[in-house]
């Protein structure tokens, strides 16, 4: 699993992820002034990025930043968002109206990596 890990959260060119980071909104949690996690959202309705540090996982960060992330995408105008989540974060997405389109595998420097497409969909 550290392999797993390594591989995916390594950034090989920083100014191409700089520039995707700057593309589209993004959130970042704060505690005590202290950056604890963060949140992006793309043009086409994509949470494309969503992490918490493990040591303040468990106190409704993620849910926090979902709800602005889902408040931006009803401003928007989107009637749906959508997200590729890993195994861990499949329940949370779940448990917040979200549902599986397909099980997928992607590969990321040699290691397979199992995700699921999943989506939410908005009604006025």
């Amino acid at each position: 699993m550290p392999a797993q890990i390594e591989a995916w959260a390594k950034v090989e060119d920083r100014s191409l992820w700089a520039k995707r980071r700057i593309s589209r909104p993004g959130w970042i949690a704060e505690i005590d002034g202290v950056p604890v996690g963060f949140s992006d959202l793309t043009e086409d309705g994509c949470l494309d990025m969503m992490f918490v540090h493990p040591e303040f996982q468990g106190l409704g960060i993620a849910s926090h930043l979902l709800s602005r992330v889902e408040k931006e995408a009803l401003n928007l105008g989107f009637t749906r968002i959508y997200t590729e989540a890993s195994r861990t974060a499949r329940p949370f997405f779940e448990r917040r109206g979200f549902r599986v389109i397909t099980r997928q595998t992607v590969e990321k420097r040699g290691q397979s990596l199992e995700n699921f497409r999943m989506e939410k969909l908005y009604t006025e």
